[in-house]
């Protein structure tokens, strides 16, 4: 695999049963790349990402992530990514404080560093004087930001986010992207799974992904240019007629 892809997916399939979820995909990923990964609600992309974390087995076909095959070292790839699922991933009854500690012991980092970790989160994200209340008690915007932030710790190569801004206001969906950019331009290879087509054009590339096939794969110019619209939503909705 080039030095500078960090995912390789070949003909990556997953079915249950007679169901196909995921169609023989096929697509890679850059370091330092915001990369895309776009289709309406059961379009089969939360399936995908739980294979390229190393949660789920591909039933055929190859990833390799962060230079680890999903097949064959799950554990390794788990090790060098970060990963914020679509639901919430912290602990509504520990603290902030407490939270960070916790991740920060299961990412393997010593003492020190959770220490020097949490000061410099907490201090990124403003929340020097809520530290010690219960996660519960934040907004969910905040909470989305936290759970990010955490995902972060451990300095993984590639995060994976899956759904990130569901449910934020607009406001708190821009500083979250903000947040994104950071890491994206310190070299982090961003994967986001979203279906609101506006967050498309803040990635490099986007794949757009209907009943379970990547159906379009191009900068978000570049779909527009080919298909002749104005808007990453136009894209989708004239994609999926195409496809009727």
């Amino acid at each position: 695999m080039p030095q500078n892809t960090m995912i390789k997916v070949e003909n990556l399939t997953k079915t249950f049963g007679n169901f196909t979820a995921v169609k023989g995909i096929s697509f890679d990923v850059k370091k330092g790349e915001i990369f895309g990964f776009l289709g309406a609600n059961g379009a089969g992309k939360t399936t995908a990402i739980k294979m390229l974390i190393g949660i789920s087995k591909p039933t055929r076909g190859t990833a390799v992530v962060a230079g680890f095959d999903v097949q064959t070292d799950s554990e390794k790839v788990k090790r060098n990514i970060g990963y914020m699922s679509q639901k919430f991933s912290m602990y509504d009854d520990l603290t902030i404080r407490e939270n960070i500690v916790f991740f920060g012991g299961i990412y393997g980092l010593s003492r020190q560093e959770i220490k020097q970790k949490t000061e410099q989160l907490v201090q990124e994200l403003e929340l020097e004087n809520y530290i010690d209340q219960l996660v519960i008690s934040l907004p969910l915007g905040w909470k989305q930001k936290l759970a990010f932030s955490v995902a972060m710790l451990h300095e993984p190569q590639i995060v994976f986010l899956d759904e990130p801004t569901g449910g934020v206001d607009p406001i708190t969906r821009r500083q979250f992207w903000e947040m994104i950019y950071a890491k994206a331009h310190t070299g982090t290879t961003i994967f986001v799974t979203t279906h609101y087509m506006d967050e498309a054009e803040y990635c490099d590339r986007v794949s757009i992904m209907v009943d379970g096939s990547i159906e379009a794969l191009d900068s978000p110019k570049g779909l527009k240019e080919i298909y002749g619209v104005n808007s990453m939503n136009d894209v989708f909705l004239k994609l999926a007629r195409n496809i009727e």
